[in-house]
């Protein structure tokens, strides 16, 4: 019976744990592979911070790493993490880190840090340096939309899109 009870908990807890991942894969772009803590890895371990502090985005370490509703983030140091925890809204991308064209188009696509843009402090990535040009002809109405759209598809799996 002990042993009944043992395995009931496990499983309830290994079935948590994977809800946790699931909703984060869903709601963030978000890397297939698990870091050591068991999230997904946001970013695809470049430093959110990097994106807004360099001239380029740097590749976090994950001696520096920080997790944020389910995901995990790396960064390139020690005051890069702490920037980040004291404000993580200050350095994620908009809508789950999926690309702000893809997503005011209806989809959830790989969104890429060589490809984004800053717009009024917000980071928003695209899937492509084409797409990244087809934003830039009318930007405003891309992010209006795309904030329209998000609500609407952020916990849609990427697949029923």
């Amino acid at each position: 019976m002990k042993r009944f009870f043992r395995l009931s908990a496990l499983a309830f807890t290994a079935t948590l744990a994977l809800a946790t991942v699931a909703m984060a894969a869903d709601e963030y772009n978000a890397s297939n592979g698990l870091t050591l803590t068991g999230n997904p890895l946001g970013l695809h371990g470049v430093d959110p911070v990097s994106m807004f502090d360099s001239e380029a985005p740097r590749i976090g370490d994950a001696v520096h790493t920080s997790a944020h509703e389910g995901v995990d983030y790396y960064f390139a140091s020690e005051e890069a993490r702490q920037k980040f925890d004291a404000d993580p809204g200050a350095y994620l991308p908009q809508f789950g880190g999926f690309c702000a064209f893809g997503v005011y188009v209806g989809k959830k696509l790989d969104g890429d840090v060589r490809f984004a843009d800053i717009v009024d402090g917000k980071l928003y990535l695209f899937v492509n340096a084409a797409i990244l040009e087809k934003y830039k002809e009318n930007s405003e109405e891309v992010i209006r939309v795309a904030y329209e759209t998000w609500p609407d598809i952020v916990s849609t799996p990427v697949g029923d899109l």
